[in-house]
């Protein structure tokens, strides 16, 4: 184990500035620079929400000709305080991928790269600030709309309705999913926390399996848990969106060269997501992967090559 992770640290990408952004709201955002100082911009905002960065993704560029720029968003990761859910919304996410860019002085259009919750942000940052954006790279659309709130509240249940049942079986009528988990989640009651983390937790890795099974969690991992807070309240105020609001804006990025990247038996993230987004934009370059699941080897070796093809 120890051997495997000092071949990780070893083989990854190593920033050659990071730092924390100025205060703000309580939060010090944390992020990373890689590759050339000199070169061709590109920032990475990470998925979730309350997921964090992962230096490996810096590597899907070529260091040598692009300054990879990646940061935490407020309560993840490296950010502080940890897991802090107070001034923690989609705007102030925005807010501070705004923020940053000018910290860092930089002036000219960016490329922008976002996978599942990330590429929700990357396009509403492209859609309020057009004329920042070179380019986009998407993978793992998700959309944050209707259609995704009504797949996770019954169409996942299509093809996992045991899975599904055992999820809603303690909500009351009134409650939805994320509801009902937001209050576990952030009970003073270990019990009610595991009981949620093993469930409301593991609904990505379960959405997607062909043998899915919940899996025990015998203690509480404190950043585990910060994430799913975080991630339940986001879902539970509709990520801090209004009704449809990417495809309503769309128009505003039609003509921003873009790639997307999705597998075809995504169960978390429905295909119809990418694919309508895809129809709306002028330069985009839609590839679908022979995949199944929301994530996999397949898929991020499908990325990367098509990165390097696409700029």
């Amino acid at each position: 184990m120890f051997l495997q992770k000092l071949w990780k640290n070893w083989n990854e990408p190593q920033p050659y500035h990071q730092g924390y952004l100025p205060t703000s709201d309580g939060h010090d955002v944390w992020f990373g620079e890689y590759g050339n100082p000199q070169g061709k911009p590109v920032l990475i905002t990470h998925g979730g929400p309350g997921g964090c960065c992962h230096a490996r993704r810096a590597g899907d560029f070529n260091l040598k000709a692009y300054r990879v720029i990646m940061f935490d968003q407020r309560g993840c990761g490296q950010s502080k305080p940890l897991g802090e859910l107070k001034n923690n919304t989609t705007d102030d996410i925005l807010f501070d991928m705004e923020r940053l860019l000018n910290y860092l002085q930089i002036k000219e259009k960016i490329i922008l790269r976002g996978a599942s919750w990330a590429s929700t942000i990357a396009l509403l940052f492209a859609e309020r600030h057009p004329e920042k954006i070179e380019k986009l790279i998407l993978s793992q659309i998700f959309l944050a709309d209707d259609v995704n709130e009504k797949w996770e509240q019954e169409g996942c249940a299509l093809f996992y309705p045991d899975m599904m049942e055992q999820l809603r079986s303690p909500l009351k009528k009134w409650q939805t999913i994320s509801e009902y988990y937001l209050t576990q989640l952030t009970s003073d009651d270990e019990k009610q926390q595991k009981q949620a983390l093993e469930t409301y937790g593991r609904f990505e890795r379960v959405v997607g399996a062909l043998s899915p099974h919940w899996g025990r969690v015998d203690a509480i991992d404190e950043k585990e848990l910060k994430s799913m807070q975080i991630y339940a309240q986001y879902a539970v105020h509709h990520y801090y969106l209004k009704s449809n609001e990417i495809m309503r804006k769309v128009r505003k990025i039609t003509n921003i060269p873009t790639l997307i990247v999705h597998n075809r038996l995504d169960m978390l993230c429905p295909l119809q997501g990418a694919y309508e987004l895809a129809k709306k934009l002028e330069k985009c370059k839609l590839v679908i992967v022979p995949e199944k699941g929301h994530i996999g080897k397949l898929l991020y070796k499908t990325v990367k090559s098509e990165i390097r093809t696409f700029l």
